[in-house]
């Protein structure tokens, strides 16, 4: 086996790790700031240590037992430092006494002495879905809850958060700062919430685990389509609040919706990692289990009568799921779901595909004029999924040059690098005097 694909997955285990060693770790110190640099010092001791000298039997124990250490060293050097700021305070005349310096181990030493954890057992609980609430916690603005936890839970690191907010990456840094600061000071227990805690926070943990799923489904930037360790953690969190709350119907939706989506995933991409668009997918590669699990859970959540806007992208999945050729797919029905779905949902994207489906049932002339109040919404203008359907439906209005111009516009502006070649892909097709019809 080569060295890179071990790296590889050495890379996954430590995200999918990571929120469960650093709630851990707050469970035992109860500092989230030092907690996180803790954690990530034992995430860069095991990128350097364990692709020379293989993996721990128990890798969760070894990063949970460095993360430890280092936060015992960094809390004695803090009361070593408070012992001499105390003395100088009291006598100002005096000379501080000399403490010998402890300071912070260093990585060599963490390294070493983290041989013990191979053994280790792993007795410490998964704290990931405390985690989940406490960044959730309603003393944290929406979007400052949010950029956390998809730090904390998600994995992702400030510069890809950054990116998914369109700020730089300084602005980020100092938002998600902000948070932990502001977790730190409101007292808030590391423990699971009360009953009416969590029917507070419930939107920001589903909204989240949202967030956390499409990023993994499709990845907004790099030369992955898919990230599967992300998807995989949402589908898991999301698993673990449906337990807790199973009466409440938005998070059996959220996860009937991941279960349906996540159900195509071996189908949209191609030997070399190229994007395969729904239509064009060998549905016999679509997850039939996840796809019953799906529509039995949604059949079985819309039957209680309240319906939210999980639930509807739920039911719109299982009526693409459920269609056996992609031109079987019931997309009148799609269409009045979306209907819905928009007097519910202030969502741009929700917008667009309400617009895909206008065109799929009333023609593209009628797809491209729902477009254009998206063009005057300052939230999407510019995007490059509005360039992108706008080429598709030029495409299928027959308005090739046209289709051209927006599917190469939509290639610069993304930063996907499948997205991107796709849709070159899409407009050297058409410059080639290729149709959809031809195919």
């Amino acid at each position: 086996m080569t060295r890179q694909p071990a790296e590889f997955r050495h890379e996954n285990l430590l995200r999918e790790l990571t929120p469960q060693v650093l709630g851990a770790v707050i469970r035992r110190f109860g500092d989230f700031g030092a907690a996180e640099d803790a954690v990530q010092e034992a995430l860069l001791a095991a990128t350097q240590q364990w692709p020379k000298e293989g993996l721990p039997e128990n890798p969760r124990g070894w990063l949970i037992h460095v993360a430890a250490r280092r936060m015992t060293d960094h809390l004695r050097a803090e009361a070593a430092r408070r012992r001499r700021e105390t003395e100088v305070a009291s006598d100002p005349s005096r000379e501080p006494r000399v403490v010998p310096s402890i300071g912070l181990p260093s990585l060599a030493s963490l390294v070493t002495n983290a041989g013990a954890a191979r053994t280790l057992r792993d007795t410490e609980p998964d704290d990931t879905l405390i985690l989940l609430f406490m960044c959730c916690h309603p003393a944290l603005s929406p979007s400052s809850a949010v950029a956390l936890t998809l730090r904390a839970v998600g994995g992702l690191t400030t510069a890809e958060i950054a990116r998914a907010f369109l700020v730089p990456e300084s602005t980020m840094a100092q938002r998600i700062s902000r948070a932990k600061q502001s977790i730190r000071t409101s007292g808030v227990p590391f423990s699971m919430p009360t009953r009416e805690e969590r029917s507070d926070r419930l939107a920001s943990v589903l909204h989240v685990l949202y967030l956390i799923f499409n990023e993994g489904y499709t990845s907004s930037f790099g030369t992955r389509l898919q990230r599967t360790e992300l998807s995989g953690e949402a589908i898991r969190l999301t698993r673990a609040t449906h337990a807790l709350v199973p009466d409440e119907s938005e998070v059996a939706g959220l996860l009937a919706l991941m279960l349906l989506t996540d159900a195509r995933r071996a189908a949209r991409t191609g030997p070399d990692g190229e994007l395969i668009p729904l239509d064009k997918q060998d549905r016999s590669l679509w997850d039939q289990a996840s796809i019953a699990e799906g529509v039995e859970l949604i059949s079985r959540t819309l039957s209680k009568g309240a319906v939210g806007p999980y639930q509807l992208q739920a039911a719109i999945a299982a009526v693409h799921d459920e269609a056996q050729r992609s031109e079987d797919t019931d997309w009148p029905q799609i269409l009045a779901l979306y209907a819905l779905l928009t007097r519910m949902s202030d969502n741009p994207m929700v917008a667009l595909n309400h617009a895909i489906a206008v065109g799929m049932v009333h023609g593209p002339r009628a797809g491209l004029d729902r477009l254009k109040a998206l063009d005057a919404d300052d939230r999407v203008a510019g995007h490059y999924r509005i360039a992108a359907v706008r080429a598709h439906l030029l495409e299928r209005a027959g308005e090739y040059e046209a289709a051209i111009e927006h599917y190469r516009m939509a290639a610069e502006r993304t930063t996907s690098i499948p997205e991107r070649d796709y849709l070159t892909s899409q407009a050297a097709r058409l410059a080639a005097g290729e149709t959809a019809n031809d195919e």
